[in-house]
């Protein structure tokens, strides 16, 4: 029998292969900041290359439309070149013969619509928007815009000190954002174009880890103002915005609800990931500033709110999302029903639950339902499962806490909608009644669900944790005169809450559910936004120098991930589950970073610019 043998890869594919790898690498780690409508017009260069010319609008048409595109890019358009654009593209949208064609079209009409500010501003002011340009993208994507390229030098010298003063300057949270964050900050980091983003967060957990953030002094406080400014709620963003005000010599009065501060560092994130005594450490930090009177058990209603916006010369209302969703189906408030929010708030309290021979059915596909389902199986349930409506790779949750939770032997049960709770004879829930689903169209960047002509499915359980979403509860700011729109408080550009000229809001009762980071984010432009209405500009600085860039190792090499605890033993206590680098993973993983700050496009500083 004669042997069919297959011929190698030819030298000319390999390069071909290379190219493409190499201009993936670089859609991948396009920065921030660059303008929209130069994306469009190169894409729309690409998809006039592909033509076949047998079709004549997209032969003819996107060629004259990619000309029509670049003298608006150029700026030497008039106003009726928009009219124009749209025109073209819905034509050819509507008379292609293939996808190259109207789906190229399409892409156009979306960005008119997507980009009209900066259509605008290439028509009318002649220029890009304010702001474009590119930028160091870990800096530009960190909702606190945190010096990552300075802190992630500093622990490369084993400075761990100064690596925590730096990234308290802009986020007095290093310790919390070091295990909880999502790190938006490695989406487009530079090092992808060589091989992969760097650990940004790990190499944080390092430093705190090596030096407790508690233990580092805080910048000194400004003069005293003579200012009085009231916080409603210890989260994240509140003792963020608390910490920043109290530095810029302002008194402040933080009013809390729960027994302890924190927010949903303590009431939202089990101790398995954050432990309590972590957080303390951030907590401590913050309040050794001075100027920072906090009053907790203090619930702020109508009549509170309206005697502390009398007595405070401004107020920051941030709430937070702390009520739990319901799923609104038959029996839902049956009894071992109960919103997931509710089980994490308990454990925030240290009342942890026994689910000692229980079945446990989670509904959701967030990180929230990723923690109840850990948890149960923690407090000992003999089966957990998670049931979603979409598929797994639509789950909001990050991937790893999604495979954690499955090496921790918690069920995917996806594309399946809850309909009904089935009780026994007592009005306990007995079962998950569900939908089976399909895959319907593309809604908001997500597949949506459909109702699949299946059978109905039981589901047997004795819990049901429900993890769709927070709400806010606004009633009583509502109340007092603020204004509010689904649920949330309305702001302006600000931060100013419409309704009182001396009341803002930010945070998750603006915004709805939301991440630690951004929560921080928000009240850290609270606190400028603060400062400047109470008739001061003050600038916080208190960042060492930042070290000079040493040789950057450019040799491709794998990205230093973070352990965790065997699935078989962590699954049975509530220690944290993450194992840290070790000293040489850490300098391995800080000598891959590029230093952008110094070197390239996006240079941070003028001080800098020596380097690039």
């Amino acid at each position: 029998m004669a042997m069919i043998s297959v011929a190698p890869k030819s030298a000319s594919d390999a390069r071909v292969s290379e190219y493409l790898n190499r201009h993936a690498r670089r859609v991948e780690t396009c920065p921030p900041g660059t303008c929209p409508l130069v994306v469009q017009l190169s894409l729309l260069r690409a998809s006039g290359a592909q033509t076949c010319g047998k079709c004549v609008p997209c032969r003819d048409g996107i060629p004259r439309l990619a000309g029509m595109l670049e003298r608006i890019v150029d700026c030497e358009a008039d106003e009726g070149a928009l009219e124009s654009l749209r025109a073209l593209a819905e034509m050819i949208r509507d008379t292609a013969d293939c996808a190259i064609g109207y789906e190229a079209a399409d892409a156009v009409l979306a960005g008119l619509d997507s980009f009209a500010d900066e259509y605008r501003s290439h028509i009318e002011q002649r220029a890009c928007s304010p702001g474009v340009g590119q930028t160091v993208p870990c800096e530009t994507l960190c909702p606190a815009h945190v010096d990552v390229p300075a802190y992630i030098a500093f622990v490369a010298e084993g400075d761990y000190a100064s690596a925590i003063n730096t990234i308290r300057k802009d986020n007095p949270f290093p310790t919390a954002c070091a295990f909880v964050c999502e790190h938006p900050c490695e989406q487009r980091c530079r090092r992808a174009l060589i091989d992969a983003p760097i650990n940004i967060r790990a190499v944080k957990k390092f430093a705190v880890d090596q030096v407790p953030a508690d233990s580092v002094p805080v910048p000194a406080r400004s003069a005293a103002t003579g200012r009085s400014v009231a916080v409603i709620g210890g989260g994240p963003s509140g003792l963020t915005c608390a910490y920043y005000l109290a530095l810029m010599g302002h008194a402040v009065t933080i009013y809390e609800g729960k027994r302890q501060l924190g927010g949903m560092l303590r009431y939202g994130i089990p101790a398995y990931r954050f432990p309590r005594e972590r957080l303390d450490e951030d907590i401590r930090a913050i309040l050794s500033t001075g100027g920072i009177e906090v009053r907790c058990d203090t619930l702020v209603g109508e009549r509170e709110m309206d005697e502390i916006v009398r007595e405070f010369d401004a107020v920051y209302v941030a709430i937070g999302a702390q009520a739990g969703k319901t799923l609104r189906i038959e029996n839902d408030d049956a009894e071992g029903v109960s919103p997931a929010i509710d089980l994490l708030n308990a454990i925030g309290e240290g009342a942890y639950p026994d689910y000692t021979g229980k079945r446990v059915v989670v509904v959701g596909g967030g990180n929230v339902a990723m923690d109840c389902a850990r948890t149960a199986v923690r407090a000992g349930a003999d089966e957990v499962s998670i049931v979603y409506r979409r598929r797994k790779e639509d789950m909001t949750a990050l991937p790893a806490e999604v495979e954690s939770a499955m090496a921790e032997g918690v069920e995917m049960i996806t594309l399946e909608a809850p309909v009904a709770v089935e009780v026994d004879g007592q009005g306990r829930c007995a079962a998950l009644v569900t939908q089976p689903q399909m895959i319907g169209p593309v809604r908001g960047g997500r597949p949506s669900p459909l109702a699949a002509d299946k059978p109905q499915r039981r589901i047997e359980a004795e819990a049901i944790l429900v993890a769709v979403g927070q709400s806010v509860v606004a009633r009583p700011f509502e109340d007092f005169g603020l204004e509010s729109a689904w649920g949330c408080l309305v702001t302006d550009e600000y931060m100013r809450a419409k309704g009182r000229d001396n009341v803002f809001a930010g945070g998750e009762c603006c915004s709805g559910s939301s991440t630690v980071i951004r929560e921080i984010g928000a009240g850290k432009v609270a606190a400028r936004n603060i400062d400047e209405f109470l008739g001061y500009h003050h600038t916080l600085d208190g960042a060492p120098s930042v070290p000079e860039p040493q040789f950057n190792d450019r040799t491709p090499r794998g990205r230093v991930e973070v352990a965790e605890r065997p699935a078989r033993v962590r699954k049975h206590d509530f220690s944290e589950v993450e194992e840290g680098m070790s000293r040489e993973e850490a300098r391995q993983e800080c000598g891959r970073c590029l230093r952008c700050d110094c070197f390239g496009c996006g240079t941070l500083e003028e001080g800098r610019q020596r380097y690039a």
